[in-house]
């Protein structure tokens, strides 16, 4: 359970006591009041009056959100190092970055309150690959579908749809490639048969295999796959997202 102290309608002493202490014990700042914003750095902006909330963070950095849209309307980064003080009953808040130099000063006229937090959050943070990234691994790296897959092309259209990856075997056959990121059900299983379908009028014979890769498949997809005579294969976004990194970094580092 998180620590936290909340303070109604503090004054700015007591606000700026309350925030210097959080500050040191890397906690996190959490007021709602009226107030203006000044910046000054690369650009200079203002702020006049109103009610926001500013988010300071034990990284240093401080976020202004007004009530409305996602993005905050000013903030400072990580390392800023942040100076309390006050202008008669108004609260400043004075958040510096060296390099490059500038500053963003929040002054409160009125606090509605402070929230201060203790949280603890050592999870390590995984972002999986979408469907695209997945398209990307398979088409750089076929052998996660199987050993001497060579790709032909991707989004091929077709009648129904578009194909996520058209390969061939090592034995000449076609190959329809549908991927999903999430588990497969049995309707992505009859896209992929109607896919296949409609290869197979095109093909002149040649053989035409349909493969669903998913992290795992649901038991409707699973009979409905192997009633038309296609396949299932275990493909994680996690792997993908690994080998599509790993692609990045090794073009930046051939790069320099």
């Amino acid at each position: 359970m998180p620590k936290f102290k909340l303070l109604l309608h503090p004054s700015s002493d007591e606000a700026a006591r309350v925030v210097d202490d959080a500050v040191k014990r890397g906690f996190l700042l959490l007021l709602v009041g009226l107030c203006r914003v000044d910046y000054k750095g690369r650009a200079s902006s203002a702020l006049g009056w109103g009610e926001r909330l500013v988010l300071i963070k034990r990284d240093g950095s401080i976020l202004v959100h007004r009530s409305w849209d996602a993005q905050p309307v000013n903030w400072q980064p990580p390392g800023s190092v942040l100076q309390t003080s006050t202008r008669g009953r108004n609260l400043i808040l004075r958040s510096v970055r060296i390099k490059p130099k500038e500053s963003l000063e929040v002054e409160f006229e009125r606090i509605i309150f402070i929230l201060v937090m203790d949280l603890v959050d050592e999870a390590e943070f995984a972002m999986y690959a979408s469907e695209k990234d997945m398209q990307k691994a398979v088409i750089a790296n076929p052998e996660l579908i199987e050993e001497g897959l060579r790709p032909i092309t991707k989004e091929k259209g077709v009648e129904p749809g578009f194909i996520d990856v058209y390969a061939m075997d090592r034995k000449g056959n076609i190959v329809v490639i549908e991927l999903k990121r999430r588990t497969a059900t049995g309707d992505d299983a009859l896209q992929l048969t109607k896919y296949v379908e409609e290869v197979k009028k095109r093909s002149g014979g040649r053989g035409v295999r349909g493969i669903l890769a998913a992290p795992s498949a649901s038991k409707k997809a699973l009979l409905l796959l192997e009633k038309h005579g296609l396949e299932f294969k275990t493909l994680t976004p996690q792997k993908c997202a690994e080998l599509v990194k790993s692609s990045a970094s090794k073009r930046i580092t051939d790069f320099l």
